[in-house]
């Protein structure tokens, strides 16, 4: 995480990363889109409805790198009066966006496939071996692009395209199976397998992006340790008001109400002040706002009179 930060503030160096992660999320989603299109006219012609279960994944994946591409370039606007954090967390709407999609192709293709293992269909094994390779073969090319990617929006991607790879070997098997055994059931089999396993992702992003949405501790972070810390400086007597929250997967949000044993005068506050958020930053909080009050102060917020 370190790493990627003094990557985004050395501005020699951030721009073109930058501009890179960009240039490389463009470019697997230019190969990614052709190849949706190719897949579903493919899958159609050899009637696989694993090919076509694998196009759904794919589009899937198309979309959420259009949204990863945007919201890369959207992210760099930085604040205004109407998003006065920036635009970070847009990136989390792609992600949602993207899980629906993929959720309703899932249940789309279920809905095909299951009728099929009860009455396999004629399917072309040579046809989807054809196809196979060529997934294998533009898809990789894909994740070579973004493997070394600097950004979270490329590794993502990157995770994003292997899985495609995985889905097009699987697919590749089950053609070389039909070939040598005749039974086309393999082909549903193999449909509800790549629909169960795209589910199963989805869920799991959903798991992550929810307490961001939320709101939640970032999990992560170590409240605890964090108020732990702050308590050992001199003339801290107590921490309450304390509020975690994140703007994305790697931009964390404090608030704090810090009070004093003996009340300061503002120019020595500030030696405080960078001391406590030199200990935020190491802690992994980006943007921290911090309030002070003299001992026999009531900061006057529900949240610290039960406290």
């Amino acid at each position: 995480m370190s790493h990627e930060h003094s990557h985004n503030h050395s501005h020699g160096h951030g721009h073109s990363h930058s501009h890179d992660s960009e240039k490389n999320i463009g470019v697997a989603f230019f190969l990614n889109f052709s190849f949706t299109i190719i897949e579903l006219i493919g899958g159609y012609l050899t009637n696989s409805v694993a090919i076509i279960s694998d196009a759904i994944h794919d589009f899937g994946d198309s979309i959420s790198l259009a949204f990863a591409w945007y919201f890369q370039k959207l992210s760099k606007k930085g604040r205004n009066k109407q998003y006065s954090y920036g635009y970070k967390r847009f990136s989390l709407l792609g992600a949602i966006i993207t899980s629906v999609v993929l959720v309703v192709g899932s249940i789309f293709i279920l809905m095909e496939a299951i009728p099929r293992i009860l009455d396999p269909q004629e399917t072309n094994a040579k046809g989807m071996f054809i196809l196979a390779i060529a997934g294998i073969v533009i898809n990789g090319a894909a994740v070579l692009r973004t493997s070394k990617g600097k950004s979270i929006n490329e590794r993502v991607v990157s995770l994003h395209l292997l899985e495609d790879v995985l889905g097009w070997i699987a697919v590749l098997i089950g053609s070389i199976l039909i070939h040598f055994t005749g039974l086309t059931i393999f082909d549903p089999i193999l449909s509800i397998g790549i629909s169960i396993f795209v589910l199963f992702n989805v869920l799991r992003n959903i798991r992550q992006i929810l307490p961001i949405i939320l709101q939640g501790t970032p999990r992560e972070l170590d409240q605890e340790h964090i108020i732990e810390e702050i308590k050992e400086i001199e003339n801290v007597s107590g921490i309450h008001d304390l509020h975690i929250w994140s703007l994305s997967e790697e931009y964390n949000v404090l608030t704090i109400h810090i009070t004093l044993k003996q009340a300061m005068p503002m120019n020595e506050l500030v030696p405080l002040k960078e001391r406590i958020r030199s200990i935020l930053k190491e802690e992994g909080i980006q943007h921290a706002t911090i309030e002070f009050e003299t001992p026999d102060e009531h900061c006057g917020f529900e949240e610290c009179l039960k406290e």
